[in-house]
């Protein structure tokens, strides 16, 4: 019984039905109960493969494209920190199951996520935008200017994409960062793109685990406000720490005002 359970347990998901038929017509209670587990175990798997390839569709739709690359971001809204963009391009039909917006996954899952994205890639970027430009020329161009870095960067690793997956928004001054290309770079936002494109998922799932891991750096040089933790979001342990000790050198002043009475920096 033990070796029976050990085959369905250690098989493959994908191998899965094919062990189970060495065991299917075995009449012993024991055993049927461990096919009917591991029934369910690949019902599950098949079910993620068919979300998993829903989340193509975008691709699909623009596949005669040599590059099709999803861009996303992380860190608009933390009073403290960078903004961190990720832009990724994915070989056709590509499957990274488990893979979702970055948000709707566990730190644990986003980290074993991080270097199967990389591996499997075509190309990707990252770009990062600090918090002192944050203040000067405001989030939103800040992100922009993240993405625009992305894109860049993936550029010099597979070449200039032909198709952006953006998530909800248009980048603007992406044209002229290929000058010698004559052809348009089409882009694509998608509401909720991080959990409709696997493209945009993988961005997201980079861009949120880079940036974790240097509010993780940052904490270390900036005790007290549990960067580790909240990642420059606002929690009570953050906010209470600001109260009493006011900012430190990575805050965004512009985000203070309504905590702490600060005019936003001209």
């Amino acid at each position: 019984m033990e070796t029976i359970k050990a085959a369905l347990q250690e098989a493959a998901p994908e191998h899965l039905e094919e062990v189970m038929l060495r065991y299917r017509d075995d009449t012993r209670s024991g055993v049927q109960r461990l096919v009917a587990q591991a029934e369910k175990r690949k019902e599950k798997f098949l079910a993620e493969c068919e979300r998993i390839d829903g989340m193509l569709a975008f691709e699909r739709k623009y596949g005669e494209y040599r590059i099709v690359c999803g861009i996303d971001e992380a860190g608009r809204g933390p009073l403290a920190g960078p903004v961190v963009a990720a832009a990724v391009a994915l070989p056709a039909d590509c499957r990274i199951l488990y893979l979702n917006d970055s948000k709707q996954l566990s730190e644990k899952r986003r980290e074993e996520l991080f270097p199967e994205i990389l591996d499997k890639a075509v190309g990707y970027g990252i770009g990062c935008v600090s918090h002192t430009v944050i203040d000067e020329i405001n989030i939103l161009q800040a992100t922009y200017q993240a993405m625009r870095d992305a894109v860049k960067k993936l550029a010099a690793t597979c070449g200039a994409p032909d198709v952006l997956l953006n998530d909800a928004v248009t980048i603007p001054g992406i044209q002229e960062l290929f000058p010698e290309r004559k052809e348009p770079i089409r882009q694509v936002p998608i509401i909720k793109g991080d959990a409709k494109s696997l493209s945009i998922a993988a961005a997201s799932v980079l861009a949120k685990v880079t940036r974790d891991h240097m509010m993780t750096e940052f904490d270390k040089v900036y005790p007290g406000y549990g960067f580790a933790g909240n990642k420059g979001y606002g929690s009570a342990e953050h906010i209470e720490k600001l109260k009493k000790d006011g900012p430190c050198p990575i805050h965004r002043r512009s985000f203070l005002k309504g905590i702490l009475g600060e005019e936003k920096p001209r």
